[in-house]
């Protein structure tokens, strides 16, 4: 049997409607611990993103705006976080994964080249040509991509991710970026 101060802790979490981030907490756990309700404004649901603001590419021609659980800790839990993609001319956002997350991807502005690969042992490619007001669905764990074909327009999208905070692995950084790297003997006889 329960004991009267479980029970009335058991029914104060049911009672929770959201779990904001407490960043400071201590307490480790996949996720963050909760804030204490009392302590909860508006303001832990909101962020003046400037997501409709055009943002200046990387040397592989995109720049990535996330807003995830780091940004608006009112996000903890809820298994959601958004991302707006800018692409230069001819610029991509390279093959990558999310470990935690599917995304599905708008096209804003412009027109992208998109795809994802299968695992093996088929490794099948499937991709599209998507334009503005389409929608395309990268599988969570699956290697993707996406690519601006157009030499002289910019193009942008708006991505949705199923986790507050997705992770993102580049193929390229990882293979050939880690710390410590990975022996030059490892790499030959994969590649």
């Amino acid at each position: 049997m329960a004991s009267p101060s479980s029970l009335c802790l058991l029914a104060a979490l049911l009672a929770l409607d959201f779990c904001v981030a407490d960043e400071h907490s201590p307490v480790l756990v996949n996720g963050f611990a909760c804030l204490d309700p009392k302590h909860v404004n508006a303001d832990h649901f909101f962020k003046a993103a400037m997501l409709d603001t055009p943002k200046k590419t990387n040397k592989v021609g995109s720049n990535i705006t996330l807003i995830n659980v780091m940004q608006i800790p009112g996000l903890n839990t809820l298994g959601i976080s958004i991302a707006r993609i800018d692409y230069a001319p001819l610029g991509q956002n390279p093959p990558h994964t999310h470990p935690r997350a599917t995304e599905i991807l708008t096209v804003l502005e412009g027109t992208l080249y998109v795809g994802f690969v299968t695992s093996n042992p088929n490794n099948t490619l499937f991709s599209k040509v998507l334009r503005k007001g389409d929608v395309f669905v990268f599988p969570v764990g699956l290697i993707h991509f996406q690519f601006n074909p157009n030499p002289h327009q910019p193009a942008v999208a708006i991505a949705a991710l199923s986790s507050q905070n997705p992770g993102a692995i580049t193929i390229a950084n990882a293979v050939f970026g880690s710390k410590p790297p990975i022996s030059d003997e490892v790499l030959a006889k994969a590649f």
